[in-house]
């Protein structure tokens, strides 16, 4: 299961979807994460453990938080080596003026938009799903 590499097949098969609720980042420098936290994602670094993780969960914790943001997943199954498709999207995004942090998963790409964007950042990927539908 390598997923697909080829840019034009990433783009054509795409599928954006919105995930519920309102998602943030949050770290602890002592990275101890408390039991029973559900979180979207857990990376350590050596400054802290960062969190992406529901603002409900972060505030229910009582964890100070940044970046509130929405979660769109991008339903196609790329490799994790595929060359050029997050950046493609990025650059997409950021020609809107939109940061994004992007997250690989094994089988999707998951993008972290602004809270308040992700309808525009929802039309701009699937305008590049058509590009690539109507070049096909």
């Amino acid at each position: 299961m390598s997923g697909e590499h080829d840019l034009n097949e990433l783009f054509r098969k795409m599928n954006a979807t919105l995930a519920e609720g309102v998602f943030v980042f949050a770290t602890l420098p002592d990275h101890d994460i408390p039991e029973g936290l559900k979180t979207q994602m857990v990376f350590e670094e050596q400054e802290g453990t960062t969190l992406i993780l529901h603002r409900t969960e972060a505030e229910a914790y009582g964890l100070p938080f940044t970046f509130p943001c929405r979660m769109i997943t991008l339903s196609v199954h790329s490799a994790l080596d595929a060359v050029g498709f997050i950046s493609r999207v990025c650059t997409a995004l950021a020609k809107e003026n939109m940061g994004v942090n992007p997250v690989a998963g094994f089988y999707h790409d998951h993008l972290f938009v602004p809270d308040g964007r992700q309808e525009d950042a929802l039309r701009v990927l699937h305008r590049l799903t058509r590009n690539a539908l109507q070049r096909a």
